[in-house]
């Protein structure tokens, strides 16, 4: 076609270093002979850019994230100082074709996970059949006995979830995880998009990216429709936040502010009547939704961890008599669960009768003889992960680690074999970033958030791509190193 006419990607904008990369790894900007389909238009504004002037934006951002205060907090350290997530202007870009076959996959995913945890907290029909093995429910830190035999307000447990997913090729995605607990980063999502569009407007003229900003608006409309049938007219919306030293409180108090909803803490609360009822300084008024970003151990106090300072003393009492909605609701945990996560494609074929769209990756749960020897001899070459997980920590990436961080491994496996799963170690796609020499590959994923009423199932398009910043690395937490980019999906392409 056109692409004789550009000789290397890496002439034009630098030296791409692709040392540590292998021929299995996808880059999703370009192949050898010049940017993909996606990427083409990018591709043109780019190169008529003034490099060098370019190479001056990170500062450019860094102090504009500043300005408007998009911090994070990372636990354990000592400072509690809090931190700018890292943000790379080039963005990751995905056609709207792929995005169909994406969002079609985690409706599917997140009706499922729904019904799972609908039936778990019921009749166990997925137990009953064999499906699943009893243990996998009952021995579980995340089950919650408490929540059996309640049923939440629309029958909704899981309002909002962010599935992480990971590019193997041009075509397929694959999940990692599921996050259902309390999932964040669509503040991020929101703000990087915000950033780009202060910093290059022009690019938005010329290129047609689905827009996310109506994100805040979608959350607030599933939030009411979840609404207890006690509610007002106009049922109230709270966000239950543990407090500023939350590694997440700028979120909170982002989504709060978006949404138009009363930011809270627990001090802020009483029960009166048998309701939640909100201190004002017009007195006490109730609130019908709590959109919940505190996990369950520290909800209730009366309920659940005694010593929690940051709940709501009888939340649970209240929720259980279907006089508010939380959300999500408790006990949705344990379909973070990873062990859970290795059974994903039997909950999605009981529940909806058909093969998932999208799939899992290849999983060994160590509880299982066999596959604990496999993961044993093989450890060199997985990543081993905890059950309960997240954030980067409490895992082993194989081929990565040194002879004393897998003997360490080695002797938690054995001791406590249950409490980990393995995977092989995946190549995961790539996309560039801006560095001094010009552009680098750099591992990454997306987070995808998808919103759940009585009523609709609505995914957002685009969602959270994290970026491992560090050369070589697969890890793409914040809090151990990563950053994130915008994420465009494109409008008929």
């Amino acid at each position: 076609m056109f692409w004789p006419r550009y000789c290397c990607i890496t002439e034009i904008m630098g030296s791409v270093d692709n040392k540590h990369l292998n021929s299995e790894v996808f880059d999703e900007m370009q192949t050898a002979l010049g940017p993909r389909v996606p990427y083409e238009q990018f591709y043109e504004w780019f190169k008529s850019e003034n490099h060098y002037q370019l190479r001056k934006k990170p500062k450019e951002l860094d102090k504009f994230f500043r300005k408007t205060g998009i911090t994070f907090n990372v636990y354990g350290e000592s400072d509690g100082e809090e931190r700018l997530i890292p943000f790379d202007f080039i963005p990751r870009i995905i056609s709207e074709l792929r995005w169909r076959k994406i969002e079609t996959g985690l409706k599917q995913r997140a009706n499922a996970i729904n019904a799972f945890l609908s039936d778990i907290y019921g009749n166990q029909e997925i137990i009953r059949a064999g499906w699943i093995p009893e243990e996998l429910i009952s021995q579980n830190a995340a089950f919650l006995p408490e929540m059996i035999g309640v049923k939440p307000p629309g029958g909704i447990y899981t309002h909002i979830s962010g599935t992480d997913l990971i590019r193997v090729n041009d075509e397929k995605f694959v999940v990692l995880e599921d996050n259902v607990r309390t999932p964040s980063g669509a503040s991020y999502m929101i703000e990087n998009r915000e950033t780009m569009l202060h910093m290059f407007p022009e690019l938005f003229t010329r290129i047609p990216v689905k827009s996310v900003s109506n994100y805040p608006e979608q959350l607030l409309q599933i939030l009411i429709a979840s609404a207890p049938a006690s509610a007002t007219a106009t049922p109230v919306i709270g966000v239950l936040t543990p407090g500023v030293l939350n590694s997440a409180y700028f979120e909170h108090a982002f989504l709060a502010d978006q949404m138009g909803a009363e930011l809270i803490e627990g001090t802020d609360i009483k029960i009166i009547d048998k309701k939640i009822m909100m201190r004002t300084t017009q007195g006490y008024r109730a609130v019908d939704v709590i959109y919940r970003r505190i996990d369950d151990n520290f909800l209730d106090p009366l309920n659940f961890n005694p010593n929690s300072l940051i709940g709501i003393p009888g939340l649970f009492d209240v929720y259980r008599n279907g006089a508010i909605t939380l959300a999500n609701a408790p006990g949705t945990g344990i379909a973070d669960d990873k062990a859970v996560y290795s059974f994903m494609p039997e909950i999605i074929k009981f529940y909806t009768g058909s093969t998932p769209i999208l799939e899992n990756v290849e999983t060994w749960r160590c509880s299982e003889e066999l596959s604990l020897k496999y993961v044993i001899d093989n450890i060199e070459e997985l990543v081993i992960k905890e059950v309960h997980g997240s954030g980067g920590y409490g895992l082993l990436i194989g081929p990565t680690s040194s002879k004393k961080e897998r003997a360490i491994f080695l002797r938690k496996l054995r001791a406590n074999p249950s409490n980990y799963i393995a995977q092989p170690t995946l190549s995961l796609s790539t996309v560039p970033i801006m560095e001094k020499k010009g552009l680098a590959p750099r591992h990454v994923d997306l987070r995808p958030f998808v919103l759940m009423s009585p009523t609709e199932v609505k995914v957002t398009p685009g969602g959270l791509t994290r970026v491992a910043l560090k050369k070589g690395s697969l890890v793409v937490n914040s809090s151990q190193g990563g950053g994130t980019k915008d994420t465009w999906v494109l409008e008929g392409v």
